[in-house]
């Protein structure tokens, strides 16, 4: 009789308390036939509450879902986040040591891997769950057999801004396409990039869209493939002959573009950057940067782009017809030297590093350290210099 009568008022204590606050049972995480509308305030992330003097150590308020994060440029992204006492959460796929590297660039507990599934709605809202801010890094610069151009940059990237659509909480969704992406392109790639900006701006109006130009850091896909191939080969073959005018980044800044974004209380929501470093180059000016940098005489082989076509082609049409992995191209990749058949810079009319109150690098010097590596008998040698150069001379 005890028992029925403690039953019977802890029954009518959870109804008093229901009563005074009431509880949703739509729970985010199920099957909504209604998609809802942009939910991002557009007032971004100043509101949050803030604690500390604004080191790794102090706290944000920010829970960045960062897809992409083991790639290039998403180690830098983490870190400058970490920096600023953000709780980061890395989804991967991958196995557990491809996020091994970004636990140490936060405090305790900051760094947060995820297993995910990018086909699995449900585990991308698991991810999300705790997130008020999503940054979609994801993208590849080659097609597999798994995943082509369109699925990675296009149908992820809007899967990605409807499930934030949904969720009620997120506060900010920046998205980092590439300089070049227009639905006119050659490049399929940039193509797709196009497409997932439009898809992305249909749901949530007050996303931001960054477009950095070919990115260049310690762990880049051109110098280091460029060094690699003159290195290996004795000489670099220039697409179309390298006249094609570029505008490379220092991946540092376009971190810091991130996160300046992010920080600026929502100036720069629903708007487009591009992001180019100061200097244009031609495909050979920058080559030609490689070569002084590593201190090896230029060699280089002239190739028309319809023989560079011919040269890409085999991988693409063998790439979904036989049953095993084809080789990930190298210097001759299909969808690249489509891309190269136009110049990619800064758009005259558009907002660029200035308007995020930031000065890019020049390239020459320290973002090109990396390439010293490279040279024969140490960093103090080369071919391109017969004796000992002292260290003050140094580049």
């Amino acid at each position: 009789m005890q028992n029925v009568t403690r039953r019977l008022g802890h029954q009518s204590s959870i109804s008093s308390f229901k009563s005074i606050y009431p509880i949703s049972h739509q729970n985010y995480g199920s099957n909504h036939e209604q998609r809802h509308v942009s939910t991002l305030a557009p007032k971004g992330v100043g509101h949050l509450v803030r604690k500390g003097t604004g080191g790794r150590s102090s706290v944000s308020g920010i829970v960045a879902a960062v897809f992409g994060a083991t790639g290039f440029l998403g180690r830098y992204a983490v870190q400058q986040l970490a920096k600023m006492g953000s709780q980061v959460l890395v989804p991967f796929r991958g196995s557990e040591d491809c996020h091994r590297h970004l636990k140490l660039m936060g405090d305790l507990g900051q760094i947060v891997p995820m297993k995910y599934n990018p086909r699995d709605e449900n585990s991308i809202k698991t991810v999300l769950a705790k997130a008020n801010v999503v940054i979609n890094l994801i993208g590849r610069d080659h097609e597999t057999r798994n995943f082509s151009f369109e699925e990675v940059h296009h149908h992820m990237a809007e899967q990605l801004a409807m499930i934030s659509k949904e969720h009620g909480g997120i506060t900010r969704f920046i998205q980092v396409s590439c300089l070049g992406a227009s639905p006119s392109s050659p490049s399929r790639l940039l193509r797709a990039k196009a497409a997932a900006e439009e898809a992305i701006l249909r749901e949530l109006p007050e996303a931001t869209i960054l477009r950095p130009a070919v990115m260049v850091g310690t762990e880049d896909r051109i110098l280091n493939r460029w060094a690699h191939c003159a290195k290996k080969y004795n000489l670099l073959p220039l697409i179309g002959g390298g006249r094609t005018k570029i505008q490379p980044v220092y991946v540092v800044d376009v971190a810091a573009a991130l996160t300046t974004a992010l920080k600026d209380n929502g100036t720069s929501m629903g708007k487009i950057y591009e992001l180019g470093g100061p200097e244009v180059f031609t495909v050979h000016e920058l080559a030609d940067l490689m070569f002084d940098t590593i201190r090896e005489w230029p060699r280089y082989v002239k190739v028309p782009f319809p023989i560079a076509k011919a040269i890409a082609a085999p991988r693409e049409i063998l790439l979904n017809k036989v049953p095993f992995p084809v080789p990930t191209p190298n210097m001759f990749n299909l969808d690249e030297i489509h891309s190269l058949t136009t110049d990619t810079v800064v758009s005259n009319d558009a907002l660029t590093f200035n308007d995020l109150g930031i000065v890019p690098h020049k390239l020459a010097g320290y973002p090109i350290e990396f390439l010293i590596s490279y040279r024969k008998g140490g960093p103090q040698f080369g071919s391109t210099v017969s004796e000992k150069v002292s260290p003050d001379a140094w580049p």
